[in-house]
This record gives C-alpha cells, structure tokens and sequence, in this order.
C-alpha cells in the first residue's frame, strides 16, 4: 500500500512507544484516551525542555528531561538515558528519582520520532543519526563524559553510542536490550515499510495491554501499569495517530535491518547488563518459520552470551522478571543497578 499524504508539513512531538514489531491489538478505539502528536495533555513527572537543531535538511526538536540532584548530594557523574521504542523519557521516571537520590545528574531524551519531539514525514531513521542527535544534544548542554543507559531499543542505540563516541563513555549500562541476535540472519523474514505501517495502524489499548503483561510483566499486572498503556493507545488514536504509526513503521526497519551485535566485542568500556530473564522479545518472532521462534527472544540464554562478547561485562539477572525489570520491581533493580555504577 501507499501510506496517505498528509495535507501540510506536520512537525510534531509524539510519544517514543509504539507496540513491538508483528504484534497487531483487536480493541476499538474506545479503550483509550486521545493525545495529540505532542503528547499535549500527558504530562511527565520531571519538566520538559526543548533542544532545536536541524537534520537532514530540516527544524527538528528533541524533548528532554534534564534532572539534576539536590544541591550537596553530586557527585559529579551524569546518566543519559535513552528509552525503548515502546518507551519515552517519561518512563524512565522511577530510575530518574533513584539516580538524582545518589547524586548522579540524568538527562533522558526522546528520540526524534518518539514522544514529544519532532516525528517527521520523511526521515532516514538510523541508529548512528539518533547518536549523533543526542551528542548534539550533549555538546549543547556542555556534557562531556558520560554513563549511557538503554533500554530495550535503546540498548540498541546506546551501543551505537558507545560505539561512535567511546572517549566520552565512561560506561554502558543496557537494560533488557533488544537486538542480542541477529533476528534476520536467524530466519526472521523482512517486513516492508509499508506492511509495517498497516500492522501499526491497528495497534489499540487491548492489544497494547495483552503483549505488555505477556511480555514486559510476565503474565502479572498492577494498576499503575495502565497509564503507559494509555499513553501509547492515546497517540494511534489521536488525531496525529497516521503520522505516529509512519514514524513506528520506519523506527521498526531500522532495529530489524541495523543489528548492534556483531559489534560488541568492540566495545571499549565496562558495560552493565540488566537482564530480566523472563523477557521472550524478539523482533518479527511470529512470522518466523515454528521452528525458528522457538530459539528467538531466550533472554536467560541471550544475556550470557551477550556477557561472553563485551570484553568488559558485568551481568546482572533477574531470573523471574521480564523485559521491563525498572518498572516491574523497582527498588531491586535500582539497588543492583546504583551498585553497577559504583563499581566503576
């Protein structure tokens, strides 16, 4: 198909959290509130900024927590967190409080294409663009060295990070990374753009709230769950919703097509894993051939490997947790992961 032409130029700030690749809701519209590509009337625990640069021909914003610790508690040390593509900075809110109580400054963005900054029209979405977007960020603020953190996809692009910037690195730290194997070389088939954008046009709050217990919770549920949810079903059923799920569908060729892990044995700096054992995401899993999802998305096998290839690892497992550890079992996470920065 031919995704719709928009009538005018749409320069938008969207939520970073669009439904993992393959996964299509059944629900209406109904089950959801309605954001705007802005993300408006949703608001983050920590007050937004906004950092405008241009890229590829183009005004962009990048929204951007910029939280620091109370006075006498810093100790000098900064952590960018960067989300997942289900996620947005605003997720991070838990770990944010955790960090600035020790005393480390956190900067998180959202990634051009996620959340509350600009979702383009028309973008050649890499992981190296959104590193150096978010380096441009960092020179603009006069951040030099840095711990870059990521979760989920963003474990795929602090890698990159880490990768193109290691001078600046003083440590990573990937959460439930997706992008520990090489789903395309594993017998996962590509899914075009445009499939893609038909598969993110039908995204709803049922089929949202389905994959993220299954998947993210391990077959559990609390209350406050609900609002992340909210917030993803709320942007596709806004009236920015085709626009939000263009910018997921190209977001969703750039992790299948731009694999991080044939490259870790390059990584130069020590580097925390956080793994939720329980976790099963991988992307494209269910168009894969039966005998070829059966090895995807083992998280208790994957994050060993992962650990056996970056020179410098420490791993951490959650053996009963799943993808999103920080928000299922906060305190314990953070308590391993405070722990994990102070080894450095």
């Amino acid at each position: 198909m031919v995704r719709p032409i928009f009538a005018r130029t749409l320069l938008v700030n969207c939520m970073g959290a669009a439904l993992a690749v393959g996964y299509v809701g059944s629900a209406s519209a109904e089950d959801a509130p309605e954001y705007d590509g802005e993300l408006s009337s949703f608001e983050y625990a920590y007050p937004v900024k906004r950092f405008e640069f241009s890229s590829q021909g183009q005004e962009l914003q990048m929204a951007y927590l910029d939280v620091q610790p109370e006075k006498g508690s810093a100790n000098g040390r900064t952590v960018v967190l960067m989300h997942g593509k289900n996620f947005c900075a605003g997720t991070w809110e838990d770990t944010i409080e955790a960090l600035t109580d020790a005393g480390y400054r956190v900067i998180a963005p959202d990634q051009v294409g996620f959340c509350k900054s600009t979702k383009p029209e028309h973008y050649q979405f890499s992981f190296h663009q959104l590193a150096t977007n978010t380096q441009a960020l960092l020179e603009d603020l006069g951040v030099d060295d840095v711990t870059v953190m990521g979760h989920s996809m963003g474990g795929m692009l602090a890698t990159r990070f880490a990768l193109m910037y290691p001078e600046q690195t003083e440590q990573l730290v990937m959460v439930n990374p997706i992008g520990l194997e090489d789903w395309k070389a594993l017998g996962v088939p590509y899914q075009s753009i445009d499939e893609g954008y038909q598969a993110e046009l039908e995204k709803t709050a049922e089929g949202i709230r389905t994959y993220q217990e299954s998947t993210y919770y391990v077959d559990t549920w609390e209350p406050e769950y609900d609002r992340w949810v909210e917030m993803l079903a709320g942007m596709y059923a806004g009236e920015d919703g085709e626009l939000v799920a263009w910018n997921q569908a190209l977001t969703s060729d750039m992790v299948f097509t731009q694999p991080v892990v044939h490259e870790f044995d390059q990584l130069q700096m020590p580097t925390l894993l956080l793994i939720g054992e329980k976790d099963n995401t991988a992307i494209g899993k269910a168009q894969a051939p039966e005998d070829v999802q059966e090895t995807l998305g083992r998280y208790d096998v994957l994050g060993e490997q992962a650990a056996d290839a970056i020179p410098q690892a420490t791993l951490v497992e959650f053996p009963e947790l799943g993808h999103s550890p920080q928000i299922q079992e906060p305190e314990r996470f953070h308590e391993e992961l405070l722990k994990g920065l102070e080894s450095l």
